[in-house]
């Protein structure tokens, strides 16, 4: 019962801000697994990674964070996200924790625009930067080496960036997944872990460059240059 709520609750969060939505973006609700399980260890990665003891995984999004999947099909790449715990092959990071990856959005090779998740609820995608960014994954980055993200992704995350700038004031960055080591340097670093880093190239600097072009006007901060 007690898990059933919290899906009824998360469903509500997520039609509420439906109900919300500029005329211009169409984000279609499909949620992933999190119920009682994944709540909790994502309290506790909070607490282990990030030293902070909370009643509950809300936080507020500064950050915007563009993703590859590094699979071509959708399906495959919804079925990563959704399960409660990391699959046996993410050996990379299964120390850290075995909470699942997760993310707040899903764009479709079509443009097509999926909220897995409350956008204020804290998602595994980026490390030591969960607690204050919002992620959004896109389908593509074959092999995770090709710059294969398609126009119709490009004009979704444009728009997507703009609704959530909308939707919350407090957003001051858009970087992507590959720039995220150039925020040790800032405030909103929080890993506690020296060593638990990794080597992103997703979604790469073209694409990157291309929607800063298109947002310039939100004043959105990038990560700060490497020296």
């Amino acid at each position: 019962m007690k898990n059933r709520l919290i899906l009824l609750a998360s469903t509500l969060l997520l039609t509420l801000a439906s109900a919300n939505e500029p005329s211009n973006i169409t984000i279609l609700d499909k949620p992933i697994v999190f119920e009682q399980e994944r709540i909790d260890m994502t309290k506790e990665y909070i607490r282990t990674h990030y030293g902070f003891e909370v009643d509950n995984i809300e936080m507020t999004p500064r950050i915007i964070v563009l993703h590859w999947t590094a699979d071509m099909s959708f399906d495959k790449s919804f079925k990563r996200l959704q399960p409660q715990k990391l699959f046996s092959d993410r050996k990379d990071i299964l120390k850290a924790s075995a909470l699942n990856v997760s993310a707040h959005f899903l764009v479709a090779r079509d443009g097509t625009i999926h909220r897995l998740m409350p956008e204020n609820w804290m998602a595994r995608h980026v490390i030591g930067l969960n607690y204050s960014s919002i992620g959004i994954e896109n389908i593509g980055g074959k092999n995770n080496k090709t710059d294969d993200l398609t126009p119709a992704q490009l004009q979704a995350n444009i728009a997507l960036v703009r609704y959530l700038k909308e939707q919350h004031p407090s957003i001051t960055h858009l970087i992507g997944h590959h720039e995220y080591r150039r925020m040790e340097s800032t405030e909103l670093w929080l890993e506690l872990d020296s060593g638990y880093r990794t080597t992103k190239s997703d979604p790469g600097d073209s694409f990157m460059r291309k929607v800063r072009n298109e947002v310039q006007d939100l004043n959105l901060s990038e990560a700060p240059k490497s020296k």
